[in-house]
């Protein structure tokens, strides 16, 4: 099934940062941020165990309990388990690093057989205090948590958590299923195989104002092709796009640094805001479905929505393009 007769709108929200992301986030700050996304209209909301050990998606669920089930769309992932115990060890989350430091303390368990995924579901449901789930992803099936051992990961995922997805939106308990990753090639594999297919991905980080190219030499044509649309997240590029100073879910370094500075003086020169630069970039794709960028506070969400409908010349486009900082093969919006 298409994501786009799924889908609620093109704006949805990512709620990683819910997890404790980067920082420890006070409860309240939390729901009030999450009832920001519902006042303004954000009917499509995006969590996953691996955020915070389940902070997330207990967070979220709070806030959903009491809205009327039909009326938004909810997506987890599986590859994770939370277990009771918490753990001793310096978790292992490859090149993410400390990323949910602050999180719940539990144990997390990276699995993605049959079994595992079956649990994640029935957990995730759980902790979201929800009958069900609209869409799943395959979480982080990819190199930047297992390097070169990913293939064997993906095999996992292939004779696992696939299998038990497409069972499960064949018997309609899901709408759709898909990966949810930080790069390109488990998509493209994906693509390729002589099997039930994704409805959709989810690419976080890799369609963005500042890392595109990569992703329109191979995948977007193929997805084109298969006619699989595209959930694009982290459209801020880790927050380094919206005032921050995080790339790729660390400190962004100063290649980094000089480019924003590029992009934030042409959209300044044309009255733009950066948030709108970079919302209407990633969604310009005609594979694009929805672009669900996250968030820790409700003042953020209002940016999100008005950056999302903010008017953006189309010179602005033309010198985007003129300027190199943009790929010549990349689709920009309409106006342009």
């Amino acid at each position: 099934m298409s994501l786009q007769t799924i889908l609620p709108g093109r704006l949805g929200f990512g709620t990683a940062p819910l997890g404790n992301m980067f920082r420890a986030i006070p409860d309240d700050e939390a729901r009030a941020t999450v009832e920001a996304a519902w006042d303004h209209g954000i009917r499509f909301f995006d969590t996953a165990p691996f955020y915070g050990a389940g902070l997330a998606e207990t967070r979220l669920g709070e806030v959903l309990a009491g809205k009327p089930r039909d009326s938004y769309v909810l997506s987890s992932k599986v590859g994770r388990v939370i277990l009771d115990e918490h753990e001793t060890a310096t978790p292992d989350f490859g090149e993410k690093g400390g990323l949910f430091e602050h999180g719940n303390p539990n144990k997390v368990v990276h699995e993605w057989t049959a079994e595992a995924t079956e649990r994640s579901i029935e957990d995730s449901l759980k902790r979201l205090g929800t009958d069900r789930l609209d869409i799943v992803w395959v979480h982080d099936i990819a190199q930047d948590f297992h390097g070169d051992a990913w293939l064997s990961k993906f095999e996992e995922a292939r004779t696992g958590a696939f299998r038990v997805l497409s069972r499960l939106r064949e018997e309609g308990v899901i709408k759709a299923w898909g990966l949810g990753v930080n790069k390109t090639e488990p998509i493209e594999l994906a693509l390729t195989l002589d099997e039930p297919q994704p409805d959709g991905f989810l690419l976080a980080g890799r369609y963005t104002l500042l890392d595109h190219e990569h992703a329109l030499g191979r995948l977007l044509p193929l997805a084109q092709e298969q006619r699989v649309d595209m959930i694009v997240g982290g459209p801020y590029s880790s927050g380094v796009l919206a005032g921050g100073s995080n790339f790729e879910y660390q400190q962004a370094p100063p290649e980094i640094i000089e480019r924003v500075g590029k992009l934030k003086a042409l959209a300044d020169g044309h009255g733009v805001s950066i948030k709108a630069a970079a919302l209407q970039f990633s969604l310009a794709h005609p594979a694009a479905a929805a672009v669900i960028p996250g968030a820790t506070r409700p003042s953020r969400i209002a940016e999100d929505t008005a950056a999302l409908n903010e008017p953006v010349p189309a010179a602005f486009w033309t010198d985007l393009r003129a300027a190199d900082l943009v790929s010549p093969a990349a689709p920009l919006p309409d106006n342009a």
